[in-house]
């Protein structure tokens, strides 16, 4: 997810692992994406500022050619200013205002507008207000009445709760008060939540398949957008992909995932005025 912090514009790297591999999980490469397993779900993971990740996806898209593609990076309204002809890249950066979101440059996403043209645009991103709602109010609250569909209602499993404040600490490079980490993990099950609504709104338009594209924090199958759709649309098959910067450890939370090159950037942390490493919520 893109960090809470205001100061933080995206999250880099990628969180902790629990859940054991699925079945068939296997780390691929980018010529894998050319002929990647059906499913009415893909979800394309991303590093939010690395652009070998979002030429990744294009290749992905344009082999599976989607009825829909879901953007974690606009809102609902944004997503209905995309115009028919996305030719231009400008005009197309223009109508979503881009400039002004806080994403990575607009010239890494448009070719994932292009790569499947005919393909119909949805927006999942969660309007800031309604983040910092969900921080003291809780995800629930804010989603509104189908809360309980997508699974907003019922607590986490204290270890998972416990994990997913661990992430948070570090993706904030262990500068958050203890207090906060529960409402940072509200935030973070409301915008799974809304990429997971936007998901079935799409499918049910167009009959699939979709795509999404979304931090891979956000694609983990252990308690992302899949697990969030394992209980809203379980007839819905699958498929997650990751793409990190660093070696994935044992049992990433993918079905399939990339290791790349890192991009190189400003120390993260600097704003934060220590030396804390930045994880990947999302």
């Amino acid at each position: 997810m893109k960090c809470i912090i205001s100061s933080l514009s995206f999250c880099l790297g990628f969180g902790l692992a629990l859940a054991a591999a699925p079945l068939r999980a296997e780390q691929i490469f980018a010529e894998d994406l050319t002929a990647l397993p059906a499913a009415d779900v893909v979800i394309l993971g991303e590093v939010h500022d690395n652009p070998e990740h979002h030429r990744n996806q294009a290749v992905a898209l344009a082999a599976i050619m989607p009825k829909a593609i879901v953007f974690e990076m606009l809102t609902p309204d944004q997503a209905t200013r995309v115009p028919a002809d996305r030719s231009e890249m400008a005009a197309l950066e223009q109508a979503l205002q881009w400039n002004a979101s806080g994403w990575p440059d607009f010239s890494m996403y448009y070719p994932i507008f292009t790569a499947a043209p005919a393909a119909a645009i949805y927006g999942a991103d969660v309007p800031r207000p309604d983040v910092r709602a969900a921080l003291d109010k809780g995800a629930a609250a804010v989603f509104g009445a189908d809360a309980a569909r997508f699974g907003l209602d019922q607590p986490l499993d204290p270890g998972e709760q416990a994990a997913r404040e661990n992430e948070q600490q570090a993706v904030h490079c262990d500068a958050l008060p203890a207090d906060s980490l529960p409402g940072m993990v509200q935030a973070q099950r409301l915008r799974d939540a809304a990429l997971a609504r936007a998901v079935v709104m799409a499918h049910q338009a167009t009959g699939g398949p979709i795509v999404v594209i979304t931090g891979s924090g956000h694609a983990r199958k252990d308690w992302g957008v899949p697990a969030v759709l394992s209980v809203a649309a379980p007839e819905l098959s699958v498929l997650s992909i990751g793409q990190v910067e660093l070696d994935a450890g044992e049992n990433p939370p993918w079905d399939k995932w990339l290791v790349t090159a890192a991009v190189e950037r400003a120390d993260p942390c600097a704003a934060f005025g220590n030396g804390g490493t930045l994880g990947d919520g999302g």
